[in-house]
């Protein structure tokens, strides 16, 4: 544990419960941005959005092996410390905690948080087993930190309704407050994996964006069939180079359930692979009000 320049970086568990003790029994109001690090703008405005809704803001840096399949790129995954910890302090964050993966998960450990239906949407079908690692380690982290408020984007629509579902079913004593997706000057949505593109295939990524805007665009001409509207961001997707579809998908945006027509606000989500690179994005559509 050490402090520089106002920031306080711990990496042990017992630190951070003490830490967090002390800071509960001095009155304080813990606000709580969990991350896996390689900051960008987008984990910086949840940072900023928790400044004002604590006298204490802690973000975690941790790299979950639980949340990442056999497959997937937890080797790769992009990690600096030392450049997160500068990125932190610039928006007032007070304490980073950054565990070791052996000290959150030992060797004989076997306790997961599993939602029954959320997961079934989505990311989850390409992801199995993603949503499970998610719950864990936000449930584990919940219990060291032990905020008032936690951040999550709203990029991971998914993630945040899961969270949600889950907090609210373990009556959980915390606000879970979701902050807009931060977006690339071309319209991309932030994410530690755009520097897997190469200039080519970030072309390519930006139909993503564009064809929920697109979609937005349909329903005001009065096109409200989810199928249609489908239809059409995937025609427009599939016509980039480098692109493969997991999926695109209109839903209610508590249950996450297609649905056939968009009557109100309505979450159009899509996963794609650009390249090697996996991206998301989504929005909520509105119809026109007559």
């Amino acid at each position: 544990m050490h402090a520089e320049a106002n920031i306080l970086t711990i990496s042990t568990i017992d630190q951070m419960q003490q830490e967090s003790a002390r800071l509960l029994d001095a009155g304080k109001t813990i606000a709580f941005v969990p991350t896996m690090g390689w900051l960008h703008e987008g984990h910086l405005a949840l940072m900023r959005e928790g400044r004002k809704h604590g006298d204490t803001l802690i973000v975690s840096i941790f790299v979950n092996p639980t949340q990442f399949g056999p497959t997937e790129d937890f080797q790769d995954y992009p990690r600096d410390l030392d450049r997160d910890v500068t990125l932190a302090k610039s928006v007032g964050v007070d304490v980073i905690f950054a565990p070791e993966a052996k000290a959150m998960y030992d060797k004989a450990y076997q306790t997961h948080v599993d939602l029954e239906m959320l997961p079934r949407h989505l990311c989850g079908p390409s992801r199995p087993g993603h949503f499970r690692g998610v719950a864990t380690v936000v449930t584990k982290l919940f219990n060291i930190v032990r905020p008032q408020v936690a951040f999550f984007g709203e990029k991971d629509y998914q993630q945040l309704v899961i969270i949600r579902r889950m907090v609210r079913d373990l009556n959980l004593d915390i606000r879970v407050i979701g902050v807009p997706t931060v977006r690339e000057s071309d319209g991309l949505a932030m994410s530690s994996r755009n520097t897997y593109l190469s200039e080519e295939e970030r072309r390519s990524a930006r139909s993503l964006f564009q064809s929920l805007q697109q979609a937005q665009d349909s329903l005001a001409e009065g096109i409200t069939v989810a199928g249609e509207l489908i239809h059409g961001a995937s025609e427009f997707i599939g016509s980039k180079p480098h692109v493969q579809i997991d999926y695109i998908a209109i839903c209610d945006p508590e249950t996450l359930e297609d649905v056939d027509r968009v009557e109100g606000p309505t979450l159009m989500a899509l996963a794609v692979r650009v390249g090697k690179t996996r991206l998301i994005d989504n929005a909520i559509l509105k119809p026109m009000e007559d």
